[in-house]
């Protein structure tokens, strides 16, 4: 298995990523094999003192920032980390690609080089969000798609379904429509057609209607909404947790809410397993995108999915 990394993406790289990067081959088996997209001058300087053979180096001499159009600057930065690491993947070079750089080109190289599975209307993102009893529900999408159409939302459900399966092996998950309420008919016009689509459905486990409250329950295990409600929900989480930590409040279940602990965000419904990381990581965070990356790879919910919409 390999496993790419982009060195250079991200608002503390290359010192977080490289660190990270060293963490994660502790816990990586001997046959996985990490892959370091960058300056190869930056990252031999960061390795110094470490074993660099445990590494395969790729040099790429550009870098696409954080600010940069995401479509311009995978056409004029080709030697970038993230476009180079996009080349690979679509070669069979690597099983895997996640970086903590600039989210819309990543979104973008992942659609021009392996591309959305046949039958998906558009990727999502999904995250996990803890339950009180050690458990995660599966919030989709949080950002990639604004706005949406029933039939996306009934996708989303069914990537969800086969995500929490795949992943978190959760048996027939249970699947929910974020609301204004759990009544049928409830909500707008988005909510109340996507309900009608999703009542009596056999393509996954349908609860009905989840309120923003049920979010942390023990009731659903994914919860299916828009990239515009869910993202909103992730920023709430994150400024809540921002809260509690400022607040001087220790808490095993509210730790769980550190995004360091889940690492990245993987893109769902493309031919290959791609994870996006908070451009903020750390070095744990770092750490744990890569390992996340790997557990998608072992799931083989690319193919899962390939299967179910076929």
């Amino acid at each position: 298995m390999k496993i790419g990394l982009d060195i250079m993406g991200g608002d503390f790289a290359p010192d977080t990523t490289i660190a990270g990067a060293l963490l994660a081959k502790k816990e990586l088996s001997s046959d996985v094999s990490l892959v370091l997209i960058g300056s190869e001058g930056e990252i031999n300087t960061r390795l110094e003192g470490h074993d660099s053979s445990q590494f395969e180096i790729v040099h790429a001499d550009e870098v696409i920032e954080m600010g940069d159009s995401p479509t311009k600057a995978l056409s004029q930065k080709r030697n970038s980390g993230i476009a180079l690491g996009f080349n690979m993947l679509k070669e069979g070079e690597l099983n895997g690609f996640a970086s903590t750089g600039n989210s819309g080109a990543m979104l973008v190289g992942a659609m021009r080089s392996v591309g959305a599975i046949s039958g998906i209307y558009r990727p999502c993102a999904v995250t996990p969000v803890p339950k009180m009893n050690g458990g995660v529900t599966i919030l989709l999408d949080v950002g990639i798609n604004a706005d949406c159409k029933p039939d996306v939302l009934y996708q989303f459900a069914v990537l969800g379904s086969l995500y929490a399966e795949s992943v978190y092996n959760v048996v027939s998950p249970k699947v929910g429509l974020l609301n204004i309420g759990a009544e049928e008919g409830k909500g707008n016009l988005l909510t109340q057609s996507t309900y009608t689509m999703m009542k009596g459905t056999t393509d996954f486990n349908f609860i009905g209607n989840v309120e923003g409250r049920d979010i942390f329950s023990e009731e659903v295990d994914v919860i299916v909404c828009d990239g515009f409600t869910g993202n909103v929900v992730l920023k709430e989480i994150e400024a809540f947790y921002d809260i509690i930590k400022m607040r001087g409040i220790e808490d095993e279940y509210l730790d769980q809410f550190n995004y360091e602990n889940y690492g990245g965000t993987p893109f769902l419904g493309i031919n290959a397993p791609v994870v996006i990381g908070h451009g903020a990581s750390n070095d744990i965070a770092v750490k744990n995108m890569v390992m996340l990356t790997k557990e998608i790879i072992e799931s083989q919910i690319s193919d899962r999915i390939k299967e179910a919409f076929r």
